[in-house]
């Protein structure tokens, strides 16, 4: 007999030692339960398999190891009832299905300050945070001056599909509006589903498609892309034209945003960033 445990055995226990823990660190008296005769600490094995609806044997036969392979729906019972973060139920779905959990959308709720500040330290760097359903949500002040003046826009109004199918001025300030608007659609469409967001854009997809027959057009051509990387060549406030090499990046923790920014792509264009800031905080001090 080999000393040797199976991969299926060593993920059982990991996931048995995993619940007991996150039980264990319950307060039974924040969840309405009695303290009496209470020989360890946190939520007895029954009291978690009645929050989370399933039979109190099979529970404890999970936390011993020998429970088998639990569903997403029933994984997802047990994190409610152990009142698991988003981090801490990603890491229940990898120990015992070897994969993360569906992605559940949820709105925005804005950003922190600490990641506000992160965009006010890029001076001549536009930046801005957006939803997965391209919301804008936070941005800098080279943003404002480059891109958008954001908060001059009503809530509703930041989303940067309305901006660049239904607002003539952002479609003239592109070099090559119609392979800039194929980028957004397509990337657009990606996230949403990425973020499992497909029944919350059906409004916008419906306003968008009434509203704008090139929008229509480009989504009924279900293409896809991931944001990545590349060059926007922008026509700045004075009608000269500016190049950015932008990047996308993930915000950790967050998975229903993304941080976009927006390098000069030479050394002359970083003055013209650092020009148009000046310019519009002149303009904001003036009398």
């Amino acid at each position: 007999m080999t000393n040797r445990m199976t991969a299926s055995a060593v993920e059982a226990h990991s996931l048995g030692a995993y619940l007991r823990d996150r039980r264990e660190k319950l307060d039974p008296a924040a969840l309405g339960f009695e303290l009496t005769r209470r020989r360890t600490p946190g939520l007895r094995r029954e009291e978690v398999a009645q929050r989370a609806h399933v039979s109190a044997t099979w529970y404890t036969w999970l936390e011993q190891g020998r429970g088998g392979a639990p569903s997403a729906d029933v994984l997802d019972r047990l994190a409610r009832a152990l009142m698991l973060t988003e981090v801490e139920r990603e890491h229940l779905f990898l120990i015992a299905l070897g994969r993360p959990p569906e992605v559940r959308y949820r709105e925005a709720e804005g950003v922190t300050p600490r990641l506000q500040r992160a965009l006010d330290a890029l001076p001549l760097s536009p930046a801005l945070i957006k939803t997965s359903t391209w919301d804008i949500v936070a941005w800098n002040r080279a943003a404002e001056a480059v891109l958008t003046d954001y908060g001059a826009l009503a809530p509703h109004q930041r989303n940067v599909l309305r901006m660049m199918f239904c607002e003539p001025q952002a479609r003239e300030r592109q070099l090559d509006w119609e392979s800039v608007a194929r980028f957004v659609v397509s990337t657009f469409r990606a996230d949403t589903v990425r973020a499992g967001a497909g029944d919350a854009v059906k409004a916008l997809v419906d306003e968008l498609s009434r509203a704008s027959p090139e929008f229509e057009r480009l989504w009924r051509d279900n293409d896809v892309r991931s944001h990545g990387h590349g060059v926007k060549t922008l026509r700045d406030a004075d009608g000269g034209w500016l190049s950015m090499e932008f990047s996308a990046f993930a915000v950790d923790g967050r998975p229903d945003l993304a941080m976009v920014i927006y390098n000069p792509a030479t050394p002359a264009d970083a003055e013209r960033i650092r020009a148009l800031i000046a310019a519009r905080e002149g303009r904001a001090g003036a009398p």
